[in-house]
């Protein structure tokens, strides 16, 4: 009997503890583990909110030695993960805790992968490069919507070149992910705004990528459904316990959605943004949202009706050209209510860096999911309309 590989659907996934103080089992993980001397990455911010202090404690008093490592930018560099996996070796660490936003994150898969191979984090550009498995990892997200905590992707800053390169593989994905809303309450309104949008990016980006499946479409449907409803509420009353545990479900489930359907345009363009100008990710994917929906839409006209649906959009009766109208409208609205309303030009975008960054957004492995295939051009008229 013969079948067709193309048709097969992984899908990929840490352990996740969900919900209020999961964060509290990180020792009990990292004991199973077998842990010794546990590396904790995090970054300024997230140890002056407290929370590095508090996970340390916890791993201390069930008697783990840690590192802690706080040398982490917005924007992971290469030469801090090879600080970190410097530091990781010679402290003789044999598990790693990561507790921040996607840049910690990603700079402690980065260790992980570095620490394991003994080579440098830019040997391991791309897609299935590693071949030897990274320490334990459990990652503690203190943000809701990165998702490099449920992810098979890490995304590093190459400074010399200006440029963010992918690696995607399943060994990045974290042993254990603890997804802690209380972890997220020390976001202010900006930040929740920054990564809610990411998430909602993340979900439909899944949901309409050419990777898309059974496995994901449940889930980037309903993280769309719950951001849509919940997002604006929540950055004007960011303490309510409720909203941020919806957003932050809604974010874990983007996460599934497009770790395993992989992406589109709007990634690709926005990684080389971020590469080139060092700008928030979140940010970047709020700007180029509309303007990558109305080019990717004719092809996928009926997945992005069932995105407008889940935007509470009732689309019975509705013409295709109108659909697309009322999508782009909603996308608009919510980013309006969240205070996302910047264009690239007021972030000192220049017209003149544009075939700059799109060639590099065409080097990016999440444009090969974009369900519209792009041409050079097509994609510097994208970025010239969200100017």
């Amino acid at each position: 009997m013969s079948y067709d590989i193309s048709s097969l659907r992984k899908f990929v996934s840490p352990e996740i503890i969900f919900g209020a103080g999961s964060r509290k089992a990180v020792a009990n993980f990292a004991s199973n583990f077998g842990a010794r001397h546990v590396f904790l990455v995090s970054d300024p911010g997230v140890e002056k909110a407290g929370w590095v202090a508090e996970i340390m404690d916890i791993l201390v008093a069930a008697g783990l030695r840690v590192t802690v490592f706080t040398g982490v930018s917005a924007n992971p560099k290469v030469d801090e993960v090879m600080a970190g996996a410097e530091l990781y070796r010679s402290s003789q660490c044999d598990v790693i805790v990561a507790i921040g936003g996607g840049s910690p994150m990603d700079c402690a898969k980065g260790i992980g992968i570095v620490s394991a191979h003994g080579r440098n984090i830019l040997d391991f550009e791309g897609v299935d490069t590693i071949t030897s498995p990274s320490p334990p990892m459990i990652l503690i997200p203190t943000t809701a919507g990165t998702s490099a905590d449920v992810s098979q992707f890490a995304i590093i800053s190459d400074p010399s070149r200006r440029f963010k390169f992918s690696i995607i593989s399943k060994a990045v994905v974290p042993d254990v992910s603890l997804i802690d809303p209380e972890v997220t309450e020390t976001m202010d309104a900006y930040l929740t705004a920054c990564t809610g949008v990411d998430a909602m990016v993340h979900a439909i980006e899944a949901y309409v990528s050419t990777g898309s499946g059974p496995l994901t479409d449940t889930n980037a449907l309903e993280a769309i459904r719950l951001i849509n409803r919940h997002l604006e509420p929540l950055v004007l009353n960011t303490a309510n316990v409720h909203l941020r545990e919806q957003i932050m479900l809604a974010s874990m489930q983007a996460g599934l959605a497009f770790s395993n359907a992989i992406l589109g345009a709007v990634h690709a363009m926005s990684h080389s943004l971020g590469g080139y100008l060092d700008l928030p990710h979140g940010l970047c994917n709020a700007l180029l949202l509309e303007h990558v929906v109305a080019y990717n839409y004719t092809s996928a006209e009926d997945r992005f009706r069932r995105v407008a649906e889940a935007m509470d959009i009732d689309t019975r009766g509705m013409s295709k050209p109108v659909i697309k109208q009322r999508l782009m409208a909603r996308i608009i609205t919510l980013k309006q209510a969240v205070g996302l309303e910047a264009k690239l030009g007021k972030l000192g975008v220049t017209t003149s860096d544009i075939p700059y960054l799109s060639g590099f957004a065409l080097q990016d492995p999440c444009i090969l999911t974009n369900p519209r295939k792009s041409s050079r051009r097509d994609v510097e008229v994208v970025y010239e309309e969200a100017l």
